[in-house]
């Protein structure tokens, strides 16, 4: 999808401008959001580009730079931390050779670090896209990730 499809879909109206910026992000092809898009973006909605990049560089959702298909989110709150957060990161680490910040070579996952999910119940806690996984162990972890693995090869395949 384009600029103007998904402003066409959504509408143009100042309110949508955080789904259109989820939108283009996500048709992006790698996961962020790009200086031509914002650019024509600001034209379509009669906004500057400015205002656009000060609204997507305020949430942490968005990107500038290039991320993997899969964003791994993994809570660093006391409670995560408190029921074993390190664990679960160092589980990342060996299953994926990368850190908060990284990209897998294959650009298939990229790690960030959040302080919330929301989910303190079921600590510790990560997120992988827009699914939330709790009680995580370094076990679960791995199998969580080579799921996902075989879903996109099973895509790709198709």
């Amino acid at each position: 999808m384009n600029v103007k499809e998904i402003v066409r879909k959504r509408g143009s109206a100042r309110t949508n401008l955080v789904q259109i910026l989820h939108d283009l992000q996500q048709a992006s092809g790698d996961n962020s959001l790009h200086r031509e898009d914002l650019e024509e973006l600001a034209k379509v909605m009669g906004l500057t580009a400015a205002d656009i990049r000060g609204t997507a560089s305020f949430y942490s959702m968005f990107s500038f730079t290039p991320r993997g298909r899969h964003l791994i989110r993994l809570c660093e709150s006391p409670p995560c931390y408190i029921m074993g957060e390190e664990n679960i990161l160092a589980a990342i680490r060996a299953k994926l050779g990368i850190d908060f910040g990284e990209t897998t070579p294959d650009r298939r996952f990229t790690l960030e670090a959040t302080s919330c999910l929301g989910a303190c119940g079921v600590a510790p806690v990560m997120m992988v896209d827009e699914e939330i996984y709790g009680n995580l162990t370094e076990t679960r972890v791995a199998e969580i990730l080579d799921r996902i693995a075989r879903a996109d090869q099973t895509a790709a395949a198709d």
